[in-house]
């Protein structure tokens, strides 16, 4: 990166937004986020499991709404792709004459 930066607006939490003059990448000097750690992710994992509302666990672990909901998407996908269905064939249904 280079040392050619300006000042480029704010994001939409009002931190200062940078941008290289060099290549056109966009930061911020002092980013605040946390990635969620794997002991978050076991947790929320079971707490899903116990039926506990998103904003519950949201509340419980300190992180958004939307960081569980991003977590809750993406093992969807992965949990899609490790369960395999089988299509039953139907059975004509039985009449007894009678």
């Amino acid at each position: 990166m280079s040392e050619e930066v300006s000042r480029n607006g704010q994001t939409r939490h009002r931190k200062q937004n940078y941008k290289c003059r060099e290549c056109g990448r966009q930061f911020v000097l002092n980013p605040t986020w946390k990635a969620i750690t794997k002991e978050q992710q076991e947790l929320m994992s079971r707490m899903l499991l116990e039926r506990i509302s998103q904003p519950g666990i949201a509340r419980v672990l300190q992180v958004s709404e939307d960081t569980v909901q991003r977590y809750v998407n993406a093992r969807a996908v992965v949990e899609k792709k490790q369960v395999e269905v089988s299509a039953f064939a139907k059975k004509a249904p039985e009449c007894s004459d009678g």
